[in-house]
């Protein structure tokens, strides 16, 4: 065999090998979970499940967290940015039905997730570089805690927003007990009780989202802020205004709230849920009854447990707030209604589940306050 050949055959065999790894190395990149990236002046994560919606697990929470603490500290991240692949969302929640086979045989899992979790929330919350999530597309439970706490939140027409916990025997954890009370009059008190869905630019005029851009413009608009040289929050702010001046989308239509604001802040406002309850019955308009109905469906003790967890998380900071929420989760993998709501609503979606107590007269005041009591060791620490 002449030498060129060999020399052919050689050259042949590596570019396959590399073509090989490359595809490998593609291949990785495509099952990788969550993605970590940096990008000009920016640290990018994104979610990268959208077959699950891009539910976040344990493994993302473990990679995320110390890339973030990472690029805290690097001079030359400026800027950190969140977002979610597959078009229809950001991240639709926590793996739920992990979490819930852990917990019926007392998994570590039960305890590991919701506490890496709420320490991965609360840096995001406290992050010293300006953190923006793009939150295009489904954002619920644990994809509100990672986006919510961060300095800018950009809601596009395709966002649909809500904290449904109660309808699982959970509650809206992922500091929800900080930023739900915080929005204006009772708002967070009903989104949070009733699990009300917002979407698209309604998300931004309750106060979730700190801006609204189209979703087209979203590619550009990432672009743009991974461009910026050293980049401060003003800066930032400055180019997501630019963005939104740009999207006039829905514009002239009112938040969907609006006219029953005034309803809710009256209906809402009582020392109880049964107070609220009997507020709704005795009004009697539609939009009352509506509200009635959908908290008859609701766990009894989640109901309880959230009310007071708004009550209170109103007065804390949010880290706070999240050591009383894992307080609250634990108390949860405990008790019996995360189980059956869950196995209602996701697993044989029946939706009926057997609540125990069936009724928020039967759920005691003892009952809630062992809820929200000291772990002692075990209680989440920073």
């Amino acid at each position: 065999m002449s030498l060129t050949v060999l020399k052919s055959s050689s050259r042949l065999k590596s570019i396959c090998r590399l073509q090989r790894i490359q595809g490998h190395m593609m291949s990785s990149q495509a099952e990788a979970e969550v993605l970590l990236e940096k990008v000009g002046n920016a640290g990018v994560i994104t979610m990268n499940r959208p077959k699950v919606l891009n539910a976040l697990n344990l493994s993302m929470i473990r990679q995320i967290y110390p890339q973030l603490k990472e690029w805290e500290e690097d001079n030359e991240t400026c800027i950190v940015m969140i977002k979610g692949v597959g078009g229809k969302a950001f991240c639709a929640g926590g793996d739920i039905r992990a979490v819930t086979e852990a917990g019926k045989v007392g998994g570590s899992l039960a305890q590991d997730f919701f506490r890496e979790e709420y320490i991965l929330n609360n840096a995001i919350g406290t992050c010293k570089k300006p953190f923006i999530a793009l939150i295009d597309g489904i954002t619920m439970g644990g994809g509100v805690g990672l986006s919510v706490h961060g300095q800018f939140r950009v809601a596009t027409e395709k966002t649909l927003f809500a904290m449904p916990e109660t309808a699982i025997g959970l509650f809206p954890d992922v500091g929800g007990g900080y930023f739900l009370p915080r929005l204006r009059g009772k708002l967070g008190l009903f989104l949070a009780l009733t699990g009300f869905r917002l979407k698209g630019r309604d998300v931004q005029r309750a106060g979730v989202a700190t801006h609204f851009v189209e979703s087209q413009k979203i590619p550009e608009l990432e672009r743009q802020l991974v461009d910026l040289k050293c980049p401060r929050s003003e800066d930032v702010f400055r180019v997501l205004e630019s963005y939104q001046d740009q999207s006039s989308l829905d514009s002239d239509k009112p938040f969907v709230l609006e006219k029953h604001m005034s309803d809710i802040n009256r209906l809402f406002n009582s020392f109880s849920v049964e107070g609220i309850v009997h507020n709704l019955k005795e009004d009697g308009s539609e939009f009352a009854k509506k509200q009635a109905e959908m908290l008859s469906r609701m766990s009894p003790t989640s109901l309880k447990i959230t009310f007071k967890q708004l009550q209170a998380g109103a007065a804390l900071s949010l880290q706070d707030v999240l050591v009383m929420e894992y307080r609250l989760s634990q108390s949860c993998m405990r008790g019996r209604d995360f189980y059956e709501g869950v196995r209602a609503v996701l697993v044989d979606k029946d939706q009926n589940p057997k609540w125990n107590p069936p009724t928020v007269e039967e759920v005691t005041e003892q009952m809630v306050e062992e809820c929200f009591m000291s772990l002692g060791e075990k209680d989440l620490r920073f």
